[in-house]
């Protein structure tokens, strides 16, 4: 199972979870695919990911968790908890000081509406974070060194001894992530 967790204000509608998932249907491997769509809250999110994981996962299958952004964030902390595999996409780091600016109200990025970003969240935040990965070998981080929301360097320095892509330029979106899918499902596959 591989198991994508979309970004702040983001959605299973994001371009990369599309991608992912466009790319297995053509593999035939679409039954493999689970990108849930998650709340604001942290821990609520955890606990939705934890859920629709457990209710598709056979005893004993693989889960390999490909996080975005803040997606990584908790695809670090899920990989821990349970010893799940991560790919990470310009993972975010210390989220509760990088979205401290975003208290509010917050549009989405996909299918309009938006979201209300309360100090609980950056608590939330703040109680799911990993010192330090305690398995590197678990962990794939792809990083853009023109990452405009997230520095890379951050990303690079919390997760020493992982196998990374560094990309020189891009943004935070990984605009030209096409070009990576294929590795990064191929590492999902890999033992």
């Amino acid at each position: 199972m591989i198991v994508y967790l979309h970004g702040f204000r983001s959605s299973p509608q994001s371009f990369k979870a599309q991608l992912i998932a466009a790319r297995l249907a053509e593999l035939g491997r679409a039954d493999e695919w689970l990108c849930p769509t998650l709340p604001v809250s942290p821990v609520d999110a955890i606990a939705i990911a934890e859920q629709e994981i457990g209710s598709r996962v056979k005893p004993g299958e693989r889960v390999t968790l490909i996080g975005s952004s803040l997606g990584g964030y908790f695809a670090t902390h899920l990989a821990e908890k349970h010893g799940w595999r991560a790919v990470l996409l310009n993972p975010a780091v210390v989220p509760d000081r990088d979205l401290s600016k975003y208290l509010g109200e917050q549009p989405l990025w996909h299918g309009g509406g938006s979201i209300v970003v309360e100090q609980r969240h950056l608590d939330e935040l703040r109680g799911l974070a990993v010192a330090s990965v305690t398995q590197p070998g678990r962990y794939y981080l792809i990083a853009a060194t023109g990452d405009e929301v997230l520095d890379y360097r951050e990303m690079l320095a919390h997760y020493p001894g992982v196998r990374t892509k560094l990309i020189e330029g891009s943004d935070h979106g990984i605009s030209e992530f096409a070009d990576y899918v294929d590795d990064a499902i191929a590492w999902c596959d890999a033992p």
